[in-house]
């Protein structure tokens, strides 16, 4: 059975989505984050050396970061869900979105949280940030105004991934801004595969 290592108020949130999607039987062992840093605690470390979440541990085998385990996970137990056909135009915009979230989409989203903890020393930085968030999330908002979903007309694995920035975007303000952004956003969250995920997976509130 799947064991999934899962931190609280995190990305972990996505794999419990994608495991009740494909209504695959998993444990949890559940990590709060230090109160006054926020960060993991050491605990994870003994799991795998990042001492970060998401991780997964399948039958001996141990895997980090949201993409990867979410390209292990429907490779091995997947049977054909959730992911495009590769070689179809689809597969392409799979992959493409798939690495955006993390590549792109959420390093400015993470500057802009750590940098607005040094106040005005960060406020020179400020305008380049949010120049860069609005590149990302008008990329994306054009997308969705012409698709229901980031692949075509189905569901991947690659809309479970762009949750995270999306979720924190929603977070940190201005995401208003971008209203076929927030339909799809709200769609995603609609599922009942996202809402049993948050029953078993607890505490989910991102940091502003």
């Amino acid at each position: 059975m799947i064991v999934v290592h899962h931190l609280e108020h995190s990305r972990s949130q996505r794999i419990l989505w994608l495991l009740e999607e494909l209504e695959l039987p998993y444990e949890i062992v559940r990590y709060a984050r230090d109160p006054m840093t926020r960060l993991a605690p050491p605990e994870l470390k003994a799991v795998h050396p990042l001492g970060k979440s998401p991780v997964i541990v399948d039958d001996g085998v141990t895997v980090a970061e949201s993409a990867a385990i979410m390209e292990y996970v429907l490779e091995r137990h997947g049977n054909g869900r959730l992911r495009p056909k590769p070689g179809t135009p689809e597969w392409t915009l799979y992959v493409q979105w798939m690495h955006f979230s993390e590549g792109s989409a959420m390093l400015p989203l993470l500057l802009k949280l750590y940098v607005g903890l040094l106040g005005e020393a960060g406020a020179p930085l400020n305008w380049r940030i949010d120049s860069e968030i609005d590149n990302h999330f008008s990329f994306m908002e054009a997308h969705f105004q012409k698709h229901a979903w980031a692949c075509g007309a189905e569901m991947t694995a690659a809309d479970l991934q762009l949750s995270f920035p999306l979720e924190a975007g929603a977070a940190r303000g201005g995401a208003e801004r971008y209203p076929a952004l927030m339909a799809y956003l709200g769609r995603l969250q609609a599922r009942p595969a996202y809402q049993r995920a948050l029953e078993r997976g607890g505490p989910y509130q991102l940091l502003r």
